[in-house]
């Protein structure tokens, strides 16, 4: 389920993302006026535009590539003094104090659905509509993984593996240090 914003606590206030489908990159018209504006890849398709809030006040706006990333539970994580957002085809790091872009890494050649992260391995994940990725906390993909259809059918983070379900309800578990798929 999508929603219209996303509020998630943080050592530095409150950081919510809203869905900003109106705004123009550069206007003067726009609902809010953002410090940054952020283009995440190639800047082809800007399908996914997201605005970052601080406290209520208006920090950010990211312009994502690709596939249109919906915003919900799992389309942003902070994780210490860092916003990993999913936006289009990738995921971006900010950090939040002192505000800036960290690092933007593709992570799927379609769209990026949400990170998610497992603090007792410190494993951040990307889910994919293609692919499944690890990422290192500077932004490399660690491993990626692809399954037989789209991943649209949801991912969870178990205590002992990354499970995927793709568009026919296959289930896919990947090892959390190597990618390589498990048994089921």
């Amino acid at each position: 389920m999508t929603a219209d914003s996303l509020k998630i606590p943080s050592a530095f206030g409150l950081v919510e993302l809203v869905k900003t489908p109106m705004h123009r990159l550069g206007s003067a018209d726009n609902t809010h006026d953002y410090p940054l504006e952020l283009v995440i890849g190639d800047g082809h398709d800007l399908s996914s535009m997201r605005g970052v809030l601080v406290n209520g006040r208006p920090t950010a706006l990211l312009a994502g590539s690709r596939g249109a990333t919906g915003l919900h539970a799992h389309a942003a994580v902070v994780i210490d003094d860092a916003l990993y957002i999913a936006v289009g085809d990738s995921v971006a790091c900010l950090g939040l104090r002192p505000f800036a872009l960290r690092w933007a890494t593709r992570t799927d050649d379609a769209t990026c659905f949400g990170v998610h992260f497992d603090a007792s391995r410190s494993a951040l994940i990307s889910h994919g509509e293609l692919e499944i990725a690890r990422l290192s906390p500077d932004g490399h993909i660690l491993w990626s993984a692809s399954g037989a259809d789209i991943f649209s059918e949801g991912l969870t983070l178990a205590a002992d593996a990354v499970e995927a379900i793709d568009f026919n309800e296959r289930r896919y578990r990947f090892d959390y240090d190597s990618g390589a798929e498990l048994g089921t």
